[in-house]
């Protein structure tokens, strides 16, 4: 195997493991063999491109039209030129699922789901970084600089995680960086032949220069060498404390609260992707506890937020404004005083696992008496914590109006405001036409809005066949309702999600709440809420009741009263009193409760509390802010090697500036024949450097001309009384850089622009002012 092909595996197989801290983030990872077919190829079509030889510039453009051609057939086949060029359409359909993926970003927490704009932004990414690995490394042979986007790909998705780009992600990365150095190490110690590997010497193992020996002694030193340092990187930040946050200090599940007893927290995560892992957790683990004056609380739903816009990928809250929480909240949207209410009290108190921004409470409240940076928001009804607030540990109390409509009154409802019904009937173009005509088909001879819910509600929940099932895949676009409604078997986030988009569809608004069931009852007469009480349900609006409960996920949580044949007497009253005899306060701290004892758990009784919904949560997603923070860390890191480019424009821009005069010139001479080979020599004098400048770099007419012009301005600037201004001196460099590039290689010239050996003076300098500061600081220190 030839030094080039094996440079390319290894630059391949770099870009590739460290691509793997990015698996935690989305499930299931099956984007990572799409991108490492698209990365093969795109590093199979340079290898090709440097066996033919092309010039640099075309096999990096060549690498690139391939890997855009890639995703092209990937992700828009469909609309590309001839199902492969990348034409106006096919540019559409990207720039849109980029900017798919991108709100999806923003909505959900990790682990994400393998949506197509997720797919399309780590792919391109891995790409990305691949070419830009294998240019360095190989095109131009500076394995070592290559490191900085391997680094820049390991630490966004280390960030991103939360620490779960753990320590295998690093070792992955690590040993794909240390086996690119090797690789290029080998590659340039074969150059070297018998220098290094001696004579061929029998019995000595390893001294053989050609075939048939062990590796040369530097390379087993190599190897070494990177096994130590690999080590010592694993077990440093496991002897020093303050290392176990960092990016090998995983933080855990986040998630589920493992582990027995207290377990640990429960990260704001959106609904969509960690229900369905919690409900197959054997264990319940307790985010809160509460006391309530409500005689029957059945119909208490713990409410974290509302999701009301829906794209045809999935459901999310809307972005509204938030203020702050008023001492009485504002009377509920749509409820008319004619409808039946009570008020009931409720005190909670938050497991210290339980660790999102969302409150959870009872809808809708009236009152709530809670301490720290709370923010209310009037569309949903919703507090949400500000400046890093979270329900960790804090207790609070909450009145809430208990709304009793009956089904009479939800039957003779007036048509919802137009404003309303405008935003909360909105489905995406992409709805599969059978959702539509499959709510028809139920709610088909049903006389008013109410009626059609209750039978679209019943349909789901008793007369469809449906079946509850948790391994499902949990996907929530329109392919998945569809797929929803053909397949009838789903979890609670299925049957919520298809209930509200078939409402909209008959023009009933509805949206999707999310948070928790009732909980259990206790012993001592307290309610706990278990991390699978977490649910999902769709609320519809009626004028008169407001925004209204339905439970369509058959055995999960409780059927409205005004739901059933049999609605309640009608008739308003005024706000009920507490009971005296129910008390609020929470008792103890949280602690594990089993909301289904062994015995019922082996015979398949546990009931609703048994199979509830999982971890939901808000759809805050990613922190923005901690997106363009590792974003920006990662633009740094890969500006690193543009530092010497920069700083050689700057110096060169000052040197010959008029003030500068010709010292400052013809430091500007001696560092441009540095950059293209020649390096300096400070004991001659100018005109004797200048003579070497000329013929070290093979330097005639005007370039030499210019030299030996401003050498000699030099000198009568450094020896004469009074020297003269000499005009054009600036001009003269600038030809003298000339001559240099034109009788230089490509390589060469590349090399003098972006990677000059000049550049060694911003190490000089750096040395010589830590050299003063300790001198500075040893001064300074006190004489014992």
């Amino acid at each position: 195997m030839s030094g080039l092909t094996r440079l390319s595996l290894a630059a391949w197989a770099a870009s590739l493991m460290a691509a793997g801290a990015l698996l935690p983030l989305v499930k299931p990872a099956t984007w990572i063999f799409t991108a490492a077919f698209l990365l093969a190829l795109q590093s199979g079509v340079g290898m090709l491109c440097r066996r033919v030889p092309l010039a640099r510039p075309l096999t990096i453009g060549t690498q690139l039209m391939v890997g855009v051609i890639a995703l092209t057939v990937v992700f828009a086949r469909e609309q590309a030129l001839l199902g492969f060029l990348p034409g106006p359409l096919a540019v559409q359909r990207v720039a849109e699922l980029f900017r798919l993926g991108a709100e999806d970003v923003g909505t959900y927490a990790i682990p994400a789901p393998d949506t197509e704009g997720i797919r399309l932004m780590l792919v391109a990414g891995v790409l990305a970084i691949g070419l830009l690995v294998d240019v360095l490394a190989v095109t131009f042979r500076r394995a070592a600089p290559a490191g900085l986007p391997l680094l820049a790909l390991y630490s966004v998705a280390a960030g991103l995680s939360g620490g779960g780009a753990g320590g295998l992600w690093f070792v992955l990365a690590g040993t794909g960086y240390l086996l690119l150095l090797l690789a290029e190490g080998r590659d340039r110690l074969s150059a070297w032949g018998r220098v290094f590997g001696g004579a061929q010497r029998t019995g000595r193992p390893g001294s053989a220069a050609g075939g048939g020996g062990s590796a040369f002694a530097p390379v087993r030193t190599g190897r070494r060498i990177g096994a130590v340092a690999m080590g010592l990187a694993l077990v440093v930040p496991l002897a020093l404390p303050g290392f176990s946050g960092g990016l090998l200090g995983g933080s855990g599940g986040a998630g589920t609260g493992g582990g027995s007893g207290g377990g640990g927290t429960i990260a704001a995560v959106n609904p969509l992707v960690s229900l369905q892992d919690n409900l197959r957790q054997p264990e319940d683990f307790e985010v809160l506890r509460y006391r309530t004056n409500a005689r029957d609380n059945s119909g208490l739903y713990l409410r974290l937020v509302a999701l009301d816009q829906f794209d045809g990928t999935s459901w999310k809250s809307s972005v509204r404004p938030i203020e702050a929480v008023p001492k009485l909240l504002p009377w509920p949207d749509g409820l008319a005083q004619s409808v039946r209410t009570s008020e009931v009290t409720s005190n909670f108190v938050a497991s210290e696992g339980y660790d999102q921004k969302w409150l959870p409470m009872p809808f809708p409240a009236a009152r709530v008496g809670i301490e720290g940076r709370w923010r209310f928001e009037p569309a949903g009804r919703m507090l949400v914590g500000d400046d890093k607030q979270t329900t960790k540990g804090v207790r609070y109390q909450v009145t809430s109006l208990d709304v009793q409509p009956t089904a009479e009154q939800l039957a003779q409802a007036a048509p919802a405001p137009e404003e309303l019904r405008r935003e909360y009937t909105k489905v995406p173009t992409s709805l599969p036409a059978d959702v539509k005509a499959t709510a028809l088909e139920v709610t088909e001879d049903a006389r008013n809005d109410w009626e059609r819910a209750v039978r679209l509600q019943d349909w789901f929940a008793e007369d469809g066949g449906f079946r509850y099932d948790v391994d499902v895949t949990s996907g929530t676009g329109t392919e998945a309702i569809s797929r929803f409604l053909r397949d009838k078997k789903g979890f609670c986030i299925h049957f919520s999600f298809s209930m509200a988009a078939m409402a909209r569809t008959l023009g009933i608004p509805a949206r999707v709440a999310v948070g928790f069931m009732p909980g259990t009852t206790q012993s001592d007469g307290s309610v706990s809420v278990g991390i699978r009480d977490a649910h999902a349900w769709p609320e519809l609006y009626f004028e008169g009741a407001g925004w209204t409960r339905f439970e369509p996920t058959p055995s999960r949580g409780s059927t409205p009263v005004y739901t059933r044949e049999v609605s309640p007497t009608e008739g308003p009253t005024g706000p009920a009193q507490p009971e005296q005899s129910a008390s609020a306060q929470p008792s103890a701290a949280p602690s594990v409760a089993e909301s289904c004892p062994p015995e019922e758990r082996r015979l398949g009784e546990c009931g609703r509390d048994a199979a509830a919904a999982g971890d939901v949560s808000s759809g805050g997603g990613t922190d923005v802010l901690k997106v363009a923070g590792w974003s920006l860390a990662a633009l740094l890191l890969l500006a690193l090697p543009l530092v010497p480019l920069l700083w050689r424009t700057r110096a060169r821009a000052r040197r010959l500036a008029p003030a500068a005069g010709p010292l400052g010139v013809w430091r500007e001479i001696g560092d441009t024949a540095w950059d293209y080979g020649v390096e300096p020599d400070e004991a001659r004098t100018p005109r004797r450097t200048a003579e070497r400048i000329v013929r070290a770099g093979e330097l005639s007419g005007a370039a030499a001309e210019s030299v030996h012009r401003v050498a000699g301005a030099v000198e009568e600037a450094l020896y004469a009384p009074s020297p003269r201004p000499v005009p054009g001196l600036a001009e003269d460099a600038e030809r003298v850089r000339a001559g240099f590039h034109a009788g230089a290689s490509r390589a060469a010239r590349l090399r003098a622009r972006f990677a000059p050996r000049s550049a060694a003076r911003l190490h000089w300098a750096a040395s010589a002012r830590w050299t003063a500061l300790k001198s500075r600081t040893t001064r300074l220190r006190p004489t014992p």
